[in-house]
């Protein structure tokens, strides 16, 4: 596949915004900057152009039908599975389950295998850079199964203590959930490695792939994980859909976790038999105009290139921290030496929320609080962090426009420069 012409490797400022409809308004009369990326990314015209036409020529219910139209929108709704299964390098179509995103793909682990494997005092891993969607649902499995939690700290850059990790790897850790990359510092962990240990130990894992799949590429059979999940509007897709890649033999094993037409055999009153997977966790009409946007989304990741893409995000990053970094009062939270496009920071005499709301008045779009990692910003000291993400679209002209919105909300305060 070739790249899109607007794409220079000479140039650090490599995403042409004019692909993305909503990037051309203006907000407060302002040119909208957008860089709220980790919390959702905006999305192409092919992708709003694959759910349009879906609807207006391929709409009908899938797997269940025998007339054409049915049996179009099955292929496109299979077709889709299969972008999911390149994207992540996934040995079949089959490890590839639906889902609304991350979290209902964490909770149908957490559910269905967690659940009905775990025992009292069996263990969780889990890490001090987590979301909590990949928290919350573990201690309701532990609530119901008698499994306990453990926790990996983090060091004063916002990485894991791997001396620890290893330290915790005892006989009866069942499971490590860990993110692939912090949606709160952006630190990449290091998950081919922690999988390595974990199964050594005889652990599955987990990975929380929300915060990579649209920043650079992933191979679960590299990394070796047993699941991994990541959600589509993160990815220039939809929202409400996302997928779960599980190795299919564990996929097997696990009993469903919602009952629906669709994943069953046969259904009597007496008794009701399982299709196989992926099926069986796929209940009911699932989001297929969703999946074929998602699948447009992939197409067009991969027609760039995740390398170049991470390439880009990389200099940008490198870019935003030195400008950053040259703002008297400004402080970054995270520095991994290994770190994805993250700008996490506070700004002295300035709320994170203060700080937003006066950045929107000059049309740049960040995000602000504790952006789900509740238990990142109890580490730190601190009550959130104002969070600038990048995408691929974002160039050096944001970063700048972020800076200087900062400055104009320091003299606002009256905060000492």
């Amino acid at each position: 596949m070739n790249a899109p012409a607007y794409f220079h490797a000479e140039s650090l400022d490599m995403g042409n915004k004019a692909d993305f409809p909503i990037l051309s308004r203006l907000v407060h009369g302002k040119r909208l900057v957008y860089l709220d990326n980790g919390a959702t990314t905006q999305k192409p015209q092919s992708v709003i152009e694959a759910e349009r036409r879906f609807y207006q020529e391929s709409n009908a219910n899938i797997h269940r039908g025998v007339h054409w139209l049915s049996q179009h929108a099955t292929d496109l709704y299979e077709q889709g599975r299969e972008r999911v299964r390149q994207l992540l390098n996934a040995a079949q179509a089959n490890e590839i389950v639906f889902t609304r995103g991350t979290t209902e793909a964490i909770n149908l682990v957490a559910q269905s295998w967690a659940c009905s494997k775990l025992s009292p005092g069996d263990e969780i891993i889990l890490s001090g850079l987590e979301h909590h969607s990949n928290i919350v649902p573990w201690q309701l499995a532990c609530e119901r199964t008698g499994a306990k939690i453990k926790v990996i700290p983090l060091n004063d850059q916002g990485e894991l203590d791997l001396q620890q990790y290893k330290q915790m790897l005892g006989p009866r850790v069942r499971l490590v959930a860990i993110a692939h990359i912090s949606n709160a510092l952006g630190t990449i962990n290091p998950v081919t490695e922690m999988t390595r240990l974990a199964h050594d130990a005889g652990a599955l894992v987990l990975v929380d792939g929300a915060q990579a799949v649209a920043h650079q590429p992933v191979d679960v059979q590299e990394i070796g994980c047993d699941f991994y999940a990541f959600s589509g509007h993160k990815l220039y897709g939809p929202t409400g859909i996302g997928a779960l890649y599980g190795r299919y033999d564990l996929l097997q094993a696990m009993p469903p976790w919602q009952g629906g037409g669709d994943m069953i055999r046969t259904v009597s009153f007496e008794r009701s038999t399982y299709a196989d997977a992926p099926q069986r966790f796929e209940a009911g009409t699932p989001n297929i105009a969703g999946v074929v946007g998602l699948a447009a989304a992939i197409d067009y990741v991969l027609d760039i290139g995740l390398e170049r893409i991470a390439a880009h995000e990389g200099a940008l990053l490198d870019y935003g921290t030195k400008a950053l970094q040259a703002v008297s009062g400004v402080r970054l939270i995270g520095t991994a030496a290994d770190k994805a496009g993250i700008l996490s920071f506070v700004v002295d005499g300035i709320h994170p929320h203060d700080l937003g709301t006066i950045l929107d008045t000059d049309g740049v779009a960040i995000r602000a609080g504790h952006h789900c990692a509740m238990p990142v910003m109890t580490r730190f000291g601190i009550p959130g962090t104002a969070r600038a993400s990048l995408a691929l679209y974002n160039n050096r002209d944001d970063i700048d426009a972020l800076v200087k919105a900062i400055g104009a909300a320091q003299t606002m305060f009256g905060v000492e420069r």
